[in-house]
């Protein structure tokens, strides 16, 4: 998804706001030299008196102007930086520096994004996918299979290639996921591996818990003057690159949270922006819970992976409990 202009206009912010620093900073400088080196100055007023005689000759058909004048800049510049030498400093001391060399924080080289903004759009990307720190911890880095046996084995593996997949076809094909099974089977972590990767490729991701995204939801609503802000949230839900619904199920389900499902499982699907969806219910459970209609677009439109086996984070704290 192409960066909307909020998200583009706070990147720009930045950039601006690296420049004002920089150039404040090179200013105290420059006030600090002039402070213990009086005759930088000076030289200065030369090199600036140079450059204006400079433009008047060749201004007035001079062609030889630019030769004999670079010579004498070129040696008043030496000076200066004999000066800074001779006082302690750099000879570029008061060289313009930048937090990125690459585009002097500009963000752009030669029409093209530098690193840094790249760099900047995945940053802001984790912020606002609402799992930044999460993903320290939850990532393909982290994945094991030593919990599993058997059939529970079979399962995380197919859902392990899945993910990959999903993944890997991305850009390519419109694929939604749907993790469900016993609890602490690795439904959501498999969810945050995949989020990880595709953040990383500047892919905009947004995370909720089916029990905080349906209460956001519900309080906006019903305060009238959250308007704005409930509007530029469906936009984001309706439109980001891949969105997360986690625990689907641990919400109290009503009208209004059934409504506001289906509205979003059915927007996306009609703009073909990928859905994951994770739920310790059952499909009969999912079927009972929620309307007709979201249990079919789910199954119909979703690829389903069931999960079994141990509670792996209950396993995890009983081994460290022993220690």
């Amino acid at each position: 998804m192409a960066l909307t202009n909020a998200q583009y206009d706070f990147i720009m912010r930045n950039y601006e706001k690296k420049q004002s620093k920089n150039a404040y900073l090179l200013n105290k400088r420059y006030k600090e030299i002039l402070e213990k080196i009086p005759e930088y100055q000076e030289i200065d007023h030369s090199i600036s008196s140079l450059c204006m005689e400079k433009g008047r000759r060749l201004l007035n058909g001079d062609s030889q102007a630019t030769a004999s004048l670079h010579e004498q800049v070129a040696s008043l510049s030496a000076q200066k930086k004999r000066l800074l030498k001779d006082a302690g400093y750099p000879d570029n001391y008061l060289e313009p520096f930048y937090d990125c060399p690459l585009c002097k924080d500009t963000g752009f080289i030669e029409g093209e994004k530098c690193s840094c903004f790249k760099q900047a759009i995945i940053n802001l990307l984790y912020e606002q996918s609402n799992i930044k720190e999460m993903l320290k911890e939850e990532n393909f880095s982290r994945l094991s299979m030593e919990y599993y046996i058997g059939e529970d084995l079979e399962r995380f593996s197919q859902a392990v290639d899945g993910s990959r997949k999903f993944i890997a076809d991305f850009n390519l094909d419109y694929h939604n996921l749907f993790f469900y099974g016993t609890v602490g089977t690795g439904k959501s972590f498999l969810s945050s591996c995949i989020a990880k990767e595709l953040i990383d490729k500047g892919h905009s991701v947004i995370y909720f818990s089916s029990l905080k995204l349906f209460d956001t939801l519900s309080k906006m609503t019903f305060e009238h003057r959250n308007k704005e802000e409930l509007n530029r949230i469906y936009d984001d839900l309706y439109n980001c690159d891949l969105l997360i619904i986690d625990d689907l199920g641990t919400e109290l389900t009503n009208s209004f949270v059934t409504s506001s499902l289906f509205s979003c499982l059915n927007e996306r699907h009609l703009r073909k922006n990928p859905t994951i969806i994770s739920t310790n219910l059952s499909l009969e459970e999912l079927s009972m819970r929620y309307s007709e209609r979201i249990f079919s677009r789910i199954t119909s439109y979703f690829d389903l992976y069931k999960l079994t086996g141990q509670d792996i984070r209950m396993h995890k704290k009983r081994i460290a409990n022993r220690k």
